[in-house]
């Protein structure tokens, strides 16, 4: 016989995890090598795990019963199957429960359980059993944080009005000694532009001396 005794904690509020882990088909895919089959009229359903036990290769095929209080965010789950040569059976029962972290929106999972096994395979997996555990509880975990985690808040694009805004903002009035220095510029400017250009000025001179002499040289 296997014994199960495992807690994770996992970094979302109860209500959430509960979510993931009352959902048959959220738990299938936080497990590798397992599929979910057909459901029954009495509310069970079939699935099926491959495990590797060293250099072997088992499936597993099986018919689930899940019994849930989502009051109390606790289950009870219970399996019976055998491997896909029929050498060895197995039957398991589990209980699980969500309950609050120690810190706000954390939880925290605890797993009891325990599988009997019976058949040609079944001191093979029993000596191999706790490695295998171990594995499949650290995938499983890892997944389940993943699962439950929230959705990514999607980036929101600027209006076009946000964008004509930000294009016409204008930029902020120079002060201090850059102030200073554009004013002294401006008057520079100002002042070399009221200003007659001194070529022309010159070139005038000179044309009212030659007039004056009458041409003489």
């Amino acid at each position: 016989m296997l014994s199960i005794t495992e807690e994770i904690a996992v970094p979302s509020t109860p209500q959430r995890v509960w979510e993931v882990i009352s959902s048959p088909q959220d738990v299938v895919s936080c497990i590798g090598g397992a599929e979910l089959g057909p459901s029954h009229d009495d509310g069970s359903f079939d699935g099926t795990l491959v495990v590797r036990f060293g250099g072997i290769r088992v499936k597993f095929g099986a018919r689930v019963s899940l019994d849930l209080d989502g009051s109390g965010h606790e289950g009870r789950l219970t399996a019976r199957g055998k491997d896909g040569q029929g050498a060895t059976r197995f039957s398991a029962h589990a209980t699980f429960r969500v309950v609050a972290g120690e810190t706000p929106d954390t939880s925290l999972v605890s797993v009891d359980g325990e599988i009997q096994l019976n058949g040609k395979l079944a001191k093979l997996i029993e000596s191999g059993a706790g490695a295998v555990i171990s594995r499949m509880t650290k995938e499983f975990s890892d997944q389940l944080i993943q699962k439950c985690a929230p959705p990514a808040e999607p980036l929101t694009e600027a209006s076009p009005e946000q964008d004509a805004a930000t294009a016409v903002r204008p930029l902020p009035a120079p002060s201090g000694l850059l102030a200073r220095l554009r004013a002294w510029w401006a008057g520079r400017r100002s002042r070399r532009q009221s200003q007659p250009p001194q070529v022309a000025a010159s070139s005038a001179n000179k044309s009212g001396e030659v007039l004056g002499r009458g041409g003489q040289r």
